[in-house]
C-alpha cells in the first residue's frame, strides 16, 4: 500500500488549502484514512479520520470548526479541507491508512504513512 500525499505550500493566514492523498494498493474503500501533522519539537499530531465509507468522521474540536476530511472512494483520494489558516498550522501534514478503526485519532492506529506535504502559514 502506497501513500502519496500533496498539495501544501506557502500561504498567508487566513487563506485556504485542500490537500490530497492518493492511495494504490489494496482496496481504498476498506481503509480508514487520517490526516496528521508534524512539528519540530512536537509528536505527530492527529488532525481528522474518516471511516472507510465516508460516512463517519471525527477531527479535535480545536480543528472541526477550520478543517473538513473528506474522501473519493472513486479516485482513492482522501482529502483536508483547511479554511482559516493560521501560522500555527504550520508543519508537515501526512496522510495515514489502516484497516481498522481503533485508535483511528492516534499514531498507533495506522499502518500505512504518506511522505508528508509541508504547509506553511504566514502571518
Amino acid at each position: 500500500v502506497q501513500l502519496q500525499a500533496y498539495g501544501g505550500g506557502l500561504v498567508q493566514a487566513g487563506d485556504s488549502l485542500r490537500l490530497s492523498c492518493v492511495v494504490s494498493g489494496g482496496t481504498f474503500s476498506s481503509f480508514v484514512m487520517g490526516w496528521f501533522r508534524s512539528t519540530p519539537g512536537k509528536e505527530r499530531a492527529f488532525v481528522a479520520t474518516i471511516t472507510g465509507s465516508g460516512t463517519m468522521t471525527y477531527l479535535p474540536d480545536s480543528m472541526k470548526d477550520r478543517f473538513t476530511i473528506s474522501r473519493d472512494n472513486v479516485q482513492n483520494t482522501v482529502y483536508l479541507e483547511m479554511n482559516s489558516l493560521k501560522p500555527e498550522d504550520t508543519g508537515v501534514y501526512y496522510c495515514a491508512a489502516d484497516r481498522s478503526w481503533t485508535n483511528s485519532a492516534s499514531r498507533n492506529g495506522y499502518s500505512y504513512w504518506g511522505q508528508g506535504t509541508l504547509v506553511t502559514v504566514s502571518s
